[in-house]
């Protein structure tokens, strides 16, 4: 059973139970000069600064399938949560919203993957370390975490951080110190953009740094 409320945020996806025979998602657009070396592939577990904007030409398909996995109502994981529910209006994304348990997320994490999401993104501190345990068992299924980030990752997972917004597990170092204030709306609206772009290039496994926003 999903222990967790789910529920379609867009009115702008298919609406489909998701069960219905779904192309690979392929990125729309290309990335521009700066978001990577294209003469160097990112190592794993490596962390990229990409040109700001150089992103905005990627677009993921029309209907692409998404689970948002929100925990937290703090200001920092609302203002996430915002910028991912306005992304995906603007780019006709098919998002589902699941708010696991806080006592017990791991479940409903699992359950969400059931769905057959093409990306899940990750949102809220609080879902940093189940992720940690559920990720490894799940390397077919791509995720996105925003405005934190796993201590080792797998090829699975993409991150997307800022100074402010490193966190990494509980009783683990950051490479920067928590500020919710570095949670802006135009900050966490690239954090999505930018995720998104990563993962639809297949730049997986890696940080996506933003300090230059």
């Amino acid at each position: 059973m999903l222990a967790a409320v789910a529920v379609l945020v867009t009115g702008c996806g298919s609406g489909d139970d998701w069960s219905r025979p779904h192309p690979e998602p392929t990125a729309v657009g290309t990335l521009g000069p700066g978001f990577v070396d294209p003469s160097a592939r990112p190592a794993p577990e490596a962390t990229v600064t990409p040109r700001p904007g150089s992103w905005a030409g990627v677009h993921p398909p029309r209907d692409y399938r998404v689970v948002l996995l929100a925990l937290g109502g703090d200001a920092p994981t609302r203002a996430l949560v915002t910028a991912v529910e306005d992304w995906a209006e603007q780019e006709h994304v098919d998002l589902r919203k699941v708010v696991p348990d806080p006592n017990d997320p791991v479940p409903s994490i699992t359950g969400a993957l059931e769905m057959g999401p093409d990306l899940v993104v990750s949102a809220g501190n609080e879902l940093i370390d189940p992720l940690a345990i559920v990720t490894p068992s799940h390397l077919s299924q791509q995720f996105l975490v925003v405005g934190a980030e796993l201590a080792e990752p797998t090829h699975n997972v993409t991150a997307v951080d800022w100074s402010g917004a490193s966190f990494r597990g509980e009783g683990l170092d950051a490479s920067s110190t928590y500020d919710p204030a570095s949670f802006t709306a135009a900050r966490c609206t690239a954090a999505i953009r930018a995720g998104v772009a990563a993962v639809l290039n297949d730049l997986t496994g890696i940080v996506v740094w933003l300090d230059q926003l």
